[in-house]
């Protein structure tokens, strides 16, 4: 009567089992990882008579506007005919640094062929998503393999990607080459600053 009792604990064990998850992931890292997308925003500017017109800047700054142009956006100014002079350049580069943005030396590839004497500003942005999240496929169950859900790390990692300020930081990171240290640590002796204040 014992042998028969394990039997048909074992049995069900490998019943219960057989019904459950199909995924074969037995690590800590979750199968649904961040994806990041880009997509570029163009716009042609009329720079025939040397220079950019204060019409043609007031477009372009109504343009980034309705874009919400912001951290974390990349700009850059694609003229592959070199026909428009530096002071056309330097009047977009002026624009641009009102939103705190620098522009980008190189300009992706975008459709279309650009008018001579025109230029080109381009705006890349970089979106963080998880697809397949939520997934409730498979029901919660005592996985005897010591295997992950498909739905483990959704919400981590969902909500790192909604909160993460650029995307681009998921692929590459930051570097501080070529950044201003000086500048960069002004938070932090602030800080260090006021806790020496109040002590």
């Amino acid at each position: 009567m014992r042998i028969l009792s394990m039997a048909l604990i074992t049995a069900l064990g490998f019943s219960v089992t057989a019904c459950g998850s199909t995924t074969a992931n037995r690590s800590n890292y979750s199968e649904r990882q961040p994806v990041v997308t880009r997509d570029n925003f163009v716009m042609d500017l009329n720079a025939t008579s040397g220079s950019l017109a204060s019409s043609e800047q007031r477009r372009l700054s109504e343009w980034f506007d309705a874009l919400d142009l912001g951290y974390g956006d990349r700009v850059a100014i694609d003229d592959p005919s070199y026909s428009v002079n530096a002071t056309v350049k330097n009047a977009v580069q002026n624009l641009v640094a009102q939103y705190g943005l620098l522009v980008n030396e190189t300009a992706p590839v975008t459709q279309g062929n650009i008018t001579p004497g025109s230029i080109r500003v381009v705006v890349s942005r970089s979106t963080a998503s998880v697809p397949g999240c939520p997934d409730y496929s498979h029901r919660s169950h005592t996985d005897f393999q010591g295997r992950t859900s498909e739905n483990y790390g959704c919400g981590t990692n969902s909500t790192m990607a909604a909160m993460i300020a650029d995307p681009e930081d998921l692929i590459r990171g930051k570097s501080t080459a070529g950044e201003d240290q000086d500048q960069a640590s002004k938070a932090i002796r602030a800080y260090r600053n006021k806790q020496a204040g109040g002590q």
